[in-house]
């Protein structure tokens, strides 16, 4: 397909209410958009790196510059045919995962456009809905969270995932557990203990959670090896899986019993689905995290979870537990079931509000090919 342009912006778009994690407090999302357009279809990516470093090595900034100077003009250089194209156009730069998934992601799109298919079925999905969870962040105290927790629930949400730290754990699960005992749990450290604390994080045993999300360092294999021997709770492993090397390395390893797939931090569809597979040879259940992304990044994320072995609930909720409007028509919804239909229209299933991306934009800049030396 040919290029015939690449149109980077910078929208802000404020939270319904503040998300804490270990990292801290995000009450804004300053999102990177990618519109792609090629011989009168356009693809949309969107970039889920962080205002700040801190879940990854990129944040918005540093995503940005690297698309302006070197991704997209390579992009824009290029005639790729197919998404999985994008791995070779951008092999001269190294890491970077959410940059290149911005533009990767789009390509995508616009080929299951262009194939006149849902982005679903291209990636191989094999589903009509998906299941959802929701992920709650950090709260002032614990009933507030119960409060939070009983509206989704209510809202049908089949899975609650809590965020964790030292000093905000056991007794939130305690009390949690003792007012529904039966809902299906888990708990996200995002990296917040270290192996001294594995005494303490024995006894999250007792909570029947579903899984323990990346507890220690965000690049580790070996010591969530050690933690996990001394667990009866599966550990997920979140940032430390960047491909489907790491993959390969913490399942040989035994350092996680569940994988958690974002299309951001491991560069896009081509090898989410890499890592999809491996983990579904080898028995090792995955599901679809969430990076607080627009509803252009959350089509991608309901596209990628209908593929075979997304088999536990992931973190695509809908637009309306996020912003007051979405930029996308419909906004996504979760049925009472606790569910996702996944669009069967071709390429995301989920137009842009281009007026809106407009009003919202603070910067904006279209990206030419540069010749390339070496």
């Amino acid at each position: 397909m040919k290029i015939d342009a690449i149109i980077l912006r910078e929208l802000h778009l404020p939270l319904v209410r503040p998300f804490e994690t270990s990292f801290g407090v995000t009450a804004n999302r300053r999102i990177v958009l990618a519109e792609v357009r090629s011989e009168g279809l356009t693809g949309w990516g969107e970039c889920t790196a962080g205002e700040h470093p801190f879940f990854s090595a990129e944040s918005t900034d540093s995503a940005w510059a690297v698309i302006v100077s070197e991704l997209g003009p390579m992009l824009a250089a290029s005639t790729p045919e197919h998404g999985g194209d994008c791995q070779k156009i951008f092999r001269l730069v190294r890491g970077n995962p959410m940059a290149r998934a911005t533009l990767e992601n789009a390509i995508w799109d616009l080929e299951a456009q262009r194939e006149g298919i849902s982005l679903s079925q291209l990636l191989g999905g094999v589903r009509d809905k998906i299941p959802c969870g929701v992920s709650l962040g950090i709260q002032a105290s614990i009933p507030e969270l119960m409060a939070i927790i009983e509206r989704e629930l209510a809202a049908g949400y089949q899975r609650i995932k809590l965020k964790c730290k030292p000093g905000w754990d056991l007794e939130v699960f305690e009390k949690v557990r003792s007012r529904w005992p039966g809902i299906m749990l888990s708990c996200d450290a995002n990296s917040a203990y270290r192996l001294r604390d594995a005494d303490h994080l024995v006894e999250f045993d007792a909570f029947d959670l579903l899984m323990i999300e990346q507890p220690l360092w965000h690049d580790d294999f070996y010591y969530h090896s050690m933690l996990q021997k001394r667990l009866e709770t599966p550990i997920c492993l979140d940032e430390s899986i960047r491909n489907r090397r790491d993959a390969l390395a913490a399942i040989e390893m035994e350092s996680c019993k569940i994988i958690n797939i974002k299309l951001g931090r491991v560069g896009g569809f081509s090898e989410a689905i890499a890592v999809h597979n491996a983990a579904q040879e080898r028995g090792i259940p995955v599901w679809c995290g969430g990076m607080l992304e627009s509803g252009i990044g959350r089509a991608h994320n309901i596209a990628l979870s209908a593929l075979e072995n997304f088999s536990l609930p992931g973190d695509v909720s809908a637009s309306a537990r996020y912003w007051r409007e979405d930029i996308v028509e419909p906004e996504i919804e979760v049925t009472s079931a606790g569910e996702i239909v996944i669009p069967d229209s071709p390429g995301r299933g989920y137009e842009v509000k281009t007026d809106l991306v407009e009003r919202l934009t603070v910067r904006k800049e279209e990206i030419r090919a540069l010749e390339l030396v070496g």
